[in-house]
């Protein structure tokens, strides 16, 4: 059910939001539950329909990387329906008293988690957001506005009718879900009328979110592109060195938090023989700096100053050796988008002073990058990865998509 103009999606989408607050948390988990249980058996059409998208993408000459985003299997598409289940296995945010207290005037005050109400998510490629972002909004209580990209446009149509079928079967409106279509321009458009929705989210590419920025008068919660770190600490165990490294650029080089840039301290040059060894071995091609390219007894690029502020999405990975822990830190803090950076060292003192100096939503100690998602922090799913500060920041889970109210008994009082 896609929807058309924006005082229609305005009207659908508050009427499915009034319904949708009277519905408790077991209907609510039980729509999840029926969704998933409609992924399961519409998973024929479902694959059918992505094997078309998939066709059309490799045949317009898409990276293999962008290719691996837009990609549903069947294993991909059983663990999209077991992440459904494992949200509705969550705690209900919605109702959870923050603050209970009697004022001074014999009012009882209390301060009360309630959804935000309709959720606008703008999304590339990736077909499974369809559903991640559906349950996420289904359990805490909004409705989902969702406006997917052309290149999984039969991906996301069967996927929304899917969601909604599972909604319809226990009663709730359809409109709890709803698709939204249409040009750059159109996007522009919807996101200048404040009434559509309560809240925008980009799942994209910085470019997405530069551009929703700017003609958004909703609140956007930017969640968008990473140019996400490793660096390697002068105290850094070669063996880890290069297992983390490879995992977080090789493991989906597709998605926003893969490592796009390694930085070696000054000290562990040796370490670059053995990794970028490694990662070349693995397809990456490997941009470096003059050090670098010094220290190894192969042919790189040379990397310029663009590449530190790439997002390859793609077997591409930038190198820099640094004179030390504090050399890492300026350059992430003037090149990172502020995602997910990391640290391989086996220092105690360094790794604080990077956990401390990293300004950005997710910082690793000894881990990959690749850790940062909802369903990996026990969240179940995710609607993004929040670079902003307000309100949220890291995986955008079921807390992040709910807001306050205070709610006030009194028996009679007046104000003097």
């Amino acid at each position: 059910m896609s929807a058309t103009t924006n005082a229609d999606i305005s009207s659908r989408g508050r009427s499915a939001a009034r319904a949708l607050r009277s519905a408790d948390t077991d209907l609510r988990d039980a729509a999840l539950q029926a969704i998933a249980t409609e992924l399961e058996q519409n998973a024929a059409a479902i694959l059918a329909a992505n094997a078309e998208d998939v066709a059309a993408a490799v045949a317009s000459n898409t990276a293999a990387s962008l290719v691996d985003r837009l990609t549903l299997n069947d294993e991909r598409l059983a663990a999209l329906a077991q992440s459904v289940r494992d949200v509705a296995a969550l705690p209900d945010p919605v109702g959870r008293i923050v603050e209970d207290r009697r004022l001074h005037n014999g009012l009882e005050l209390s301060k009360i988690c309630v959804p935000i109400g309709r959720v606008l998510v703008v999304y590339e490629s990736r077909p499974n957001v369809t559903v991640d972002v559906a349950a996420l909004c289904i359990k805490s209580g909004n409705v989902a506005l969702l406006r997917g990209s052309a290149a999984a446009v039969r991906s996301n149509a069967v996927l929304g009718d899917t969601v909604r079928a599972g909604l319809v079967a226990v009663g709730l409106p359809a409109d709890v879900v709803i698709s939204i279509e249409g040009s750059r321009d159109d996007l522009g458009e919807l996101v200048s009328d404040a009434s559509t929705a309560d809240i925008v989210v980009p799942r994209g590419g910085e470019a997405l979110k530069d551009f929703l920025l700017e003609k958004s008068r909703i609140p956007v919660l930017a969640a968008a592109g990473g140019i996400c770190h490793v660096y390697l600490d002068r105290d850094a165990d070669a063996e880890m060195a290069v297992s983390i490294t490879i995992n977080a650029k090789v493991q989906r080089p597709g998605v926003c938090n893969a490592a796009e840039t390694l930085l070696v301290h000054a000290d562990r040059t040796d370490l670059l023989q053995p990794v970028l060894s490694a990662l070349r071995d693995a397809g990456v091609e490997l941009r470096g700096d003059e050090r670098t390219r010094a220290a190894i007894d192969f042919e790189i690029n040379a990397a310029t100053d663009a590449d530190w502020d790439a997002e390859y999405l793609d077997l591409i990975l930038a190198v820099r050796v640094v004179d030390d822990l504090d050399a890492a830190l300026d350059h992430i803090d003037l090149h990172s988008t502020g995602h997910s950076e990391a640290i391989v060292t086996d220092s105690l003192e360094a790794s604080r002073a990077f956990t401390d100096g990293v300004d950005s939503a997710c910082v690793y100690v000894n881990a990959s990058t690749r850790f940062t998602d909802g369903g990996e922090y026990g969240m179940g799913a995710e609607v993004g990865n929040s670079t902003a500060r307000l309100h949220v920041r890291g995986p955008i889970g079921l807390e992040a998509l709910t807001t306050t109210k205070y709610v006030v008994i009194g028996n009679g009082q007046t104000r003097g």
